[in-house]
């Protein structure tokens, strides 16, 4: 079963037909980057509480840029436009803060 009226099945339906094909592995999919996206929320709390101050692991960036692709990939498959549109950067966001953590850490490590 295809989903018809999508926005990038004529485009990309040729290429990659398994993208918009119905299964139980797609529903899976979808909220396996749901569970990601959001449980960067729950981690960030919990650091935090333990250190009773705001923090913002490491963790946090990996799982809102992994999420975030899921969360693309998924949106992809479901192809409607306002969801594409609300992830489209987030990936994009996501690595440039892991790009600045790293940089920021191999600053620290030259310094110490």
């Amino acid at each position: 079963m295809t989903n018809p009226g999508g926005f990038l099945e004529p485009f990309l339906g040729s290429v990659v037909p398994w993208l918009y094909h119905e299964s139980q592995f797609w529903t899976a999919f979808g909220l396996i980057g749901n569970l990601m996206f959001s449980l960067r929320f729950i981690v960030q709390w919990l650091y935090s509480e333990k250190r009773k101050e705001l923090v913002v692991p490491d963790v946090f960036w990996h799982l809102s840029l992994w999420g975030s692709v899921i969360a693309l990939i998924y949106a992809l498959h479901v192809d409607k436009l306002p969801i594409i549109l609300g992830y489209f950067f987030l990936p994009i966001l996501y690595a440039r803060s892991l790009i600045l953590l790293s940089k920021g850490k191999r600053r620290g490590a030259k310094t110490a």
